[in-house]
């Protein structure tokens, strides 16, 4: 199938939600360039988890991450890692599905923060490329491994969110390791907390955050993004040891 893509300056159109709202968009209209991208499937997949309860919610990342891992990071990175790509896609060929599944985008301030939301750290679409994308990194032995390690990005999604802020942990080898940290060690429900009686931090600063502000300071005189397991492991504990007390 190929994907028209969406032409520089879309996001100012005066008139591309309500074109979309009723159903007008033409691919000869000036809101798309001349460029295409052709894959052989594009299937649906939840692009938005802000509501609901949270079982619902994970299942939803969960097809999302498998969805885009089988069928969209076949693209190069700089397709795939572009929102112009996925916004031009949900535009010109999800309308319907979108629409049935979040009806709220019938709002024209829903449709900019679901459809159109830029494609950074708080868009769930990006979240759910970078989780795909380092779970086919990591070569994992089985579907059963991979989606082990998609429920671990869920449940831990807070610290997940904080390290792709950080172009350094972006790899498959620290995010598996770390993973396997925070399951080991039961860290997960310690990394949520938030973290009292610190007036020299922010006022929702989180323990799993600190610990990736920690290990980005100290890069790259400790070269934590690249160390084998039970080396990253001490390096974690030592940064959690400086605002946890277990006491």
């Amino acid at each position: 199938m190929n994907i028209r893509l969406l032409a520089d300056g879309y996001m100012k159109s005066n008139h591309l939600f309500e074109d979309f709202k009723n159903n007008n968009i033409n691919l000869e209209e000036p809101y798309f360039s001349d460029e295409y991208v052709s894959l052989a499937k594009v299937p649906d997949f939840p692009i938005y988890m802000g509501k609901g309860k949270e079982r619902y919610k994970k299942e939803e990342f969960i097809k999302a991450v498998k969805v885009i891992r089988t069928h969209y990071i076949e693209t190069p990175r700089d397709i795939h890692l572009n929102g112009k790509f996925w916004h031009s896609l949900l535009i010109t060929s999800k309308r319907d599905y979108l629409i049935e599944k979040y009806p709220q985008i019938e709002s024209e301030k829903e449709f900019y923060n679901i459809i159109l939301k830029k494609f950074d750290w708080e868009n769930y679409i990006y979240k759910c490329v970078l989780a795909a994308e380092y779970i086919a990194d990591a070569e994992l032995s089985s579907t059963n491994e991979e989606e082990k390690y998609i429920n671990l990005i869920y449940d831990n999604l807070d610290v997940f969110n904080y390290i792709i802020k950080y172009e350094i942990f972006r790899n498959a080898k620290f995010l598996i390791n770390l993973l396997d940290i925070i399951e080991e060690e039961n860290y997960s429900s310690i990394f949520k907390k938030r973290i009292r009686d610190r007036s020299d931090l922010g006022s929702d600063e989180r323990y799993g955050r600190r610990v990736i502000f920690e290990l980005n300071k100290n890069y790259p005189v400790i070269l934590s993004p690249f160390m084998e397991k039970d080396d990253l492991k001490e390096q974690v504990k030592l940064a959690l040891s400086l605002y946890y007390n277990e006491e």
